[in-house]
């Protein structure tokens, strides 16, 4: 069973995330302004993390140059505030399972950006550069699938809709109607962009700010700042800022708490466990989680672009995944060689 508990943690984190996708989506669809919900989220974050953060790094943690500082607003800025706004807008326009569909970009994403960074190298006359330029070019061809080719629908167990959100055949068309489809999926996609700049971006950030606890509270806090800036500049009525107990204030508190919080813990447990790529390889489990949790509790009609999108991405990840490994081996096997000799 010891053996097994990475394997189980993996799946609790892409639970996890697909419910923060139904979740997210089922708010939005009770009303909830998307700029007010990232603010809420990330107060949340901040809250529950601050404790944690007195505790464990407080008396041990560096001084924070004003530098230092300014590198972590900026990222705060681009890879949180900017991409959860972004997100939320591209979900308001699509489904939670083409939201889940997009995420399987980000480690492709996040590997093309650090090859234009130089943080990675592309031997394309290698099979390991080959693999990564095949997940590349799949990755863009199954994103070009889920915003230009719909298909036939899938309409499963869609009498169940306990988030309400089956309201009406004509909302289903909102955001079932072309260019508000593609635009969504674009939206998404950018968001994932920004997503991965901050994932490359922290590598240089860490090296000179190593207490990952406190950068992480302090991220959440300033994003906090932000988003409260961004949400006041677009939204002034105050009816839209009261939350009540219903599925607003649910995924408020779930988002703050479970995926900023608890996944934080699991995935780098994760990470030091089995290493960065078996956490990225786990990735399409939020996919299929939230096609079966979508059609079951928010009644969504799936469509056949959506699943072949979605396959073609996996396969790119997973292209991606495979050639990063290999090089990976050789370079191991190649420094094993050196040491030996």
């Amino acid at each position: 069973m010891k053996g097994n508990k990475p394997y189980l943690v993996v799946i609790v984190i892409q639970a996890i995330y697909a419910v923060m996708f139904l979740l997210s989506k089922a708010a939005f669809n009770h009303g909830m302004n998307n700029f007010i919900f990232v603010f809420y989220r990330q107060a949340v974050a901040t809250l529950f993390l601050i404790p944690f953060t007195l505790f464990f790094e407080w008396k041990a943690a560096p001084p924070l140059p004003f530098g230092t500082f300014c590198k972590i607003f900026f990222l705060s800025f681009c890879g949180i505030t900017l991409s959860l706004d972004i997100y939320g807008i591209g979900l308001v326009y699509t489904t939670p399972t083409l939201a889940a569909a997009t995420t399987n970009c980000l480690p492709v994403i996040t590997f093309f950006l650090a090859l234009l960074l130089r943080i990675e190298s592309l031997k394309i006359k290698t099979p390991a550069g080959i693999a990564k330029l095949v997940g590349i070019v799949a990755c863009l061809g199954g994103a070009a699938t889920l915003a230009f080719y719909k298909g036939p629908n899938f309409k499963l167990l869609s009498h169940h809709h306990l988030l309400g959100y089956h309201k009406s055949q004509q909302q289903q068309g909102h955001a079932s109607s072309s260019g508000t489809w593609i635009k969504g999926c674009f939206l998404l996609l950018l968001s994932n962009t920004f997503w991965g700049l901050w994932l490359v971006l922290q590598a240089f950030v860490i090296k000179g700010y190593p207490s990952k606890l406190l950068f992480t509270t302090l991220q959440c806090f300033l994003s906090s700042i932000q988003s409260l800036v961004v949400a006041l500049a677009i939204e002034r009525d105050v009816e839209q800022w009261k939350l009540g107990w219903n599925v607003r204030l649910l995924a408020v508190v779930y988002c703050g708490i479970m995926v900023t919080g608890v996944t934080y813990y699991l995935q780098t447990w994760v990470i030091e466990k089995k290493g960065p790529v078996f956490l990225a390889m786990s990735t399409p489990l939020a996919l299929i989680i939230t096609i079966f949790s979508s059609a079951i509790v928010l009644g969504e009609i799936i469509s056949l672009g959506s699943l072949l999108g979605g396959f073609v991405l996996v396969l790119g990840l997973y292209s991606v995944l495979w050639g990063k490994s290999r090089e990976q081996m050789s370079k191991a096997s190649l420094d094993l060689e050196q040491a030996s000799g």
